[in-house]
C-alpha cells in the first residue's frame, strides 16, 4: 500500500480510507461458504419484504423496529456493546431519558458501514440527512438512500437539482422523531474522524446534539470504498457473528454564546494534529467563526474519543482523489 501512501494522515500516519483486509478463510472455508449460501436468500427475502413492502405498511414505528431487527438478525448481529456517557453499566434504565437521543435532538454519527443507518433506525426510527462539507443545509433521504449512500462515491457537493432543506426546519418538521446527520461526509474505514461538514451548524441553538461512535467486530463489515457490494455481503454473511459497539456521547449544542464566544486556549491533550490544523484554517476563511469552530471540535473530539481514534485532515476531496487513484491500480468488488 505504499502507493497509496500520500492518502494517510501527516500527523498520525492514519490511512481512513484503505479497506480492511479480510482475515484468510483456511480450514473455516466450508463453514463460511455454508453460513453464506444459507443466509443469502433470508436475507434477501427480509431486505426486500422490508423496503419494498413493509415499511409503507401502516404497522407502525414498532412493526418497522422489528422487520428491522430482522435484517439484523440474519447475519448475526446479536451482542450489541452499549455504552453512554456518565451512565454505569446494568443501570441505563435508571436514568434519565435525558442521556439517549430522543424527538427533537440530532445525532451526529460516525460513518463506516451500511449498518450504521439500519441499526440508528432500528432503534431511534430518526430522520435520515446527506450532508456536504461546506453547506449548513442537508438533503432529506429516506433508509434505503442512506444505506446506498454507503457505497455510493463521495461527493463534496449535491448534484443539481438536489433540495436541500434547513436542519432547523427539519428539527421543527418532524418534532417527534431525532434527525441523523453523518457530519463526516463520506464512510472510512473506522480508524479516524474525518473533518465534520458545516452542516452541524445549521443545527439551532438549543437542540441538543448525540455525537455517536459506531464500531463493528471483527472491523471489515465497512466501505471506506465505493461500489464495494460483493466483498461487504460475502464478510457480513459468511461470518458466524458480528458485534457492534455503540457509544453515546453526551449531548452539546450548538448555543449562541459558544458562537459568539471568542476564541480559547485549552490545556487538555487533543487529538487533533498538524494536518487537522491547517484544515481548520482553512473552515476558518470559509466564513465559519471561532465559536462554530469551537463547537464542531466539540463534536469532533467526541466521536473521536467514543471511537478510540483519532481526528484526521483528510476529508471527501482526498477521498475522490485517492478514488482516482485507486481505480487505476485496483478493481473495487
Amino acid at each position: 500500500m505504499e502507493k497509496f501512501s500520500q492518502f494517510r494522515d501527516r500527523g498520525s500516519g492514519i490511512a481512513p480510507f484503505l479497506p480492511i483486509p479480510s482475515e484468510s478463510l483456511g480450514l473455516q472455508a466450508p463453514l463460511r461458504v455454508f453460513l453464506f449460501c444459507f443466509r443469502l436468500p433470508f436475507f434477501i427475502f427480509v431486505t426486500f419484504a422490508y423496503f419494498a413492502i413493509l415499511q409503507w405498511l401502516p404497522i407502525g414505528s414498532l412493526g418497522k423496529k422489528a422487520a428491522l431487527w430482522c435484517i439484523l438478525g440474519v447475519p448475526s448481529i446479536w451482542w450489541i456493546d452499549l455504552q453512554v456517557d456518565g451512565v454505569k453499566k446494568g443501570s441505563l434504565s435508571k436514568q434519565q431519558q435525558a442521556r439517549l437521543p430522543q424527538p427533537g435532538s440530532v445525532i451526529a454519527s460516525s460513518f463506516t458501514s451500511p449498518i450504521d443507518a439500519i441499526y440508528l433506525a432500528a432503534i431511534f426510527d430518526p430522520v435520515f440527512t446527506a450532508a456536504y462539507p461546506n453547506t449548513r443545509q442537508v438533503e432529506r433521504i429516506s433508509l434505503l438512500q442512506a444505506v446506498i449512500r454507503a457505497f455510493a462515491q463521495p461527493s463534496s457537493q449535491p448534484e443539481p437539482g438536489t433540495q436541500l432543506v434547513d436542519v432547523a426546519s427539519l428539527v421543527a418538521k418532524y418534532p417527534n422523531r431525532p434527525i441523523v446527520i453523518f457530519p463526516e461526509c463520506t464512510t472510512t474505514n473506522g480508524r479516524g474522524i474525518l473533518p465534520l461538514s458545516h452542516a452541524l451548524l445549521g443545527v439551532p441553538p438549543k437542540t441538543k446534539v448525540f455525537p455517536v461512535s459506531l464500531r463493528y467486530t471483527p472491523a471489515d463489515v465497512v466501505t471506506p470504498l465505493p461500489g464495494s457490494y460483493i466483498s461487504f455481503f460475502w464478510t457480513l454473511l459468511s461470518k458466524p457473528t458480528h458485534c457492534i459497539r455503540v457509544r453515546i456521547a453526551e449531548y452539546v449544542t450548538n448555543s449562541r454564546s459558544a458562537i459568539d464566544a471568542p476564541p480559547a486556549r485549552s490545556t487538555r491533550q487533543s487529538t487533533y494534529n498538524s494536518n487537522y490544523l491547517d484544515t481548520l484554517e482553512d473552515e476558518a476563511e470559509g466564513g465559519v467563526t471561532a465559536g462554530e469552530k469551537a463547537f464542531l471540535d466539540l463534536v469532533g473530539e467526541s466521536l473521536a474519543r467514543l471511537g478510540r481514534v483519532k481526528r484526521v485532515g483528510l476529508g471527501v476531496k482526498e477521498k475522490q482523489e485517492f478514488m482516482v487513484k485507486w481505480s487505476k491500480t485496483r478493481k473495487t468488488w
